[in-house]
């Protein structure tokens, strides 16, 4: 009942925040994420600090906010990242939502109890030169920021972009007529295209909008748009792919990020990522073969059952069924988090298309028309023939999905954001936490005390994950002891390292000192927090 009203409220605050100033009706282009981030710092100064990890090459800040109380650094903490692929504004929206909701209720003494014991440090943007193309005269899903690449190796740089031939303002798709296509138009929904099964004839060739500008035989592959930086990071790189770039972590958007994480947030127990990736809606399975490689390609077992039990999280804060696509990709930051940085990772693209009762789809381009059309949403350019001087002499129509029809309508983002707030402060609530517990002190001789300990992990989420133990990044637990007066060891070791402590574990330590005065015991890690205890010896 206690969360439940905490929920009413938090509900009925974003609804004041939202009529307060940040009432909109569309997705934020760059400068309305700036203004919302600068006024949650006016609003919260003592809550949070915003700072910019780096610019963009088209020269966008890329913004860090870190919410919570004291000294943020000694507090296990959540990363949550949106905007990594360009194309998918919801993610820059679900992690600035979060942030707003979360603060707008941070008087509140669940959330008040939460940011004492918790930092949560939130990029909302991260590639936001593509981001911007949602914005643009011409609109079309960009995935690549402002770096000039050349795409198609012919040594010019962007000299074969994207183009609107039939002047809608969008780049949809572009079918020819021709005996030799491999495309075929739906049986189902005439405006959709299908792959020709075995013992077809393909009827069609598809391409996205545009001219062979270069006349190399290939349609809009060097347009503006660099380095895709979901796939630049270090983990799985996908060389010599378009977009990954030339070399992986090339992009001052992934370098400062990464440096920011390894050099600065050494607290971070739990990165969660808003992209295309998803082991929220259905957690990943153990791969006994992945995990036996020399380089690991697959969750370590527990790893796993921490997975499922954030998954649980997940699915009960947002109800949205399992996502039919998320699997993971080369260079992303998704595996990127798990595998080089050794934190548990989480990450889900925060909508799909619903499922509709009784319906079976032949692709998700025709799943999501049925959805649209039956909630009045105008998402499809009808085919339209064109003259086109590439193709003489055949029939040549453009149409198809519009561009960033994977995003929700942002009337449903709200709610979208205030349930993934409900989620994250789950995963803030499950951070591990080391307590001393249990401590005593036994005369055992003359002049001589034995001092003993639990530290115990009271978290519901271990102190590392197992890969994490495998690296150098994700520090152990230490336990550090420390004598003042005349008392001198004995027994038992001044400092002690344990990889990591299971959630609701404990591991018990045992000094003995001769002498009179302090005993001061200090266990714990960046990412679990920090305990200490005193004795004093007479």
């Amino acid at each position: 009942m206690k969360k439940l009203i905490t929920r009413i409220v938090m509900v009925v605050i974003g609804i004041l925040v939202s009529a307060n100033g940040f009432a909109q009706s569309d997705y934020s282009d760059h400068n309305s994420v700036t203004r919302r981030l600068k006024a949650l710092e006016r609003s919260h100064g003592k809550l949070v600090s915003l700072s910019s990890l780096t610019k963009s090459p088209n020269g966008h800040d890329i913004w860090l906010l870190t919410i919570g109380g004291g000294d943020t650094s000694t507090k296990p903490a959540v990363a949550v990242i949106g905007g990594a692929e360009g194309a998918h504004l919801l993610g820059t929206e679900l992690a600035l939502g979060f942030a707003e909701k979360l603060l707008a209720n941070s008087d509140s003494p669940e959330i008040k109890s939460l940011l004492e014991s918790t930092t949560y440090y939130v990029v909302p943007g991260l590639n936001p030169d593509a981001a911007q193309q949602y914005f643009a005269t011409l609109t079309y899903e960009r995935g690549g920021n402002g770096t000039k690449t050349d795409d198609d190796r012919d040594g010019a740089f962007d000299e074969d972009p994207f183009e609107d031939l039939n002047g809608d303002g969008l780049v949809t798709m572009m079918r020819v007529q021709d005996p030799t296509g491999s495309w075929k138009i739906s049986d189902i929904d005439p405006r959709v295209m299908v792959k020709a099964e075995p013992g077809e004839n393909g009827e069609y060739l598809l391409f996205t909008e545009g001219r062979d500008n270069d006349s190399d035989g290939h349609f809009n592959e060097d347009g503006e748009g660099g380095v895709n930086i979901n796939k630049n990071f270090t983990f799985d790189f996908p060389y010599f792919e378009a977009g990954a770039g030339e070399n992986m972590a090339s992009q001052p958007e992934n370098i400062a990020l990464m440096d920011f994480l390894f050099d600065e947030a050494r607290n971070v127990f739990a990165v969660v990522s808003f992209g295309p990736a998803d082991n929220l809606s259905k957690a990943l399975k153990f791969n006994r073969g992945a995990v036996s490689k020399r380089v690991v390609s697959g969750w370590y077992e527990d790893d796993v059952e921490v997975n499922e039990l954030i998954s649980g999280y997940y699915n009960d804060a947002t109800d949205l069924g399992k996502d039919p696509a998320g699997d993971a990709r080369q260079g992303d930051l998704f595996q990127w988090a798990y595998y080089h940085y050794g934190r548990f990772s989480f990450s889900t693209p925060g909508w799909w298309t619903p499922e509709i009762s009784g319906e079976k789809f032949e692709t998700e381009e025709a799943h999501y028309l049925a959805w649209a059309d039956s909630n009045g949403i105008d998402a499809f350019v009808e085919w339209q023939e064109i003259d086109h001087p590439d193709f003489e002499g055949k029939k040549v129509e453009i149409g198809g999905l519009k561009p960033f029809s994977g995003l929700p309508p942002y009337s449903m983002v709200d709610s979208l954001a205030q349930d993934h707030t409900d989620f994250l402060i789950k995963v803030g609530e499950a951070k591990p936490m080391i307590e001393l517990v249990n401590m005593k002190r036994e005369k055992t001789g003359k002049n001589l005390t034995r001092i003993t300990v639990d530290v115990y992990n009271s978290g519901l989420l271990p102190t590392a994950s197992h890969l994490g133990t495998r690296t150098s990044w994700v520090r152990d637990v230490m336990i550090d002891a420390d004598l003042s007066g005349d008392l001198e060891f004995v027994s038992g070791n001044k400092r002690s390292y344990v990889e990591s402590i299971a959630a609701d574990g404990f591991e018990t330590y045992s000094w003995l000192v001769r002498g009179k005065g302090t005993f001061t015991l200090k266990a714990g890690a960046p990412q679990a927090g920090f305990a200490t205890k005193t004795e004093t010896i007479k």
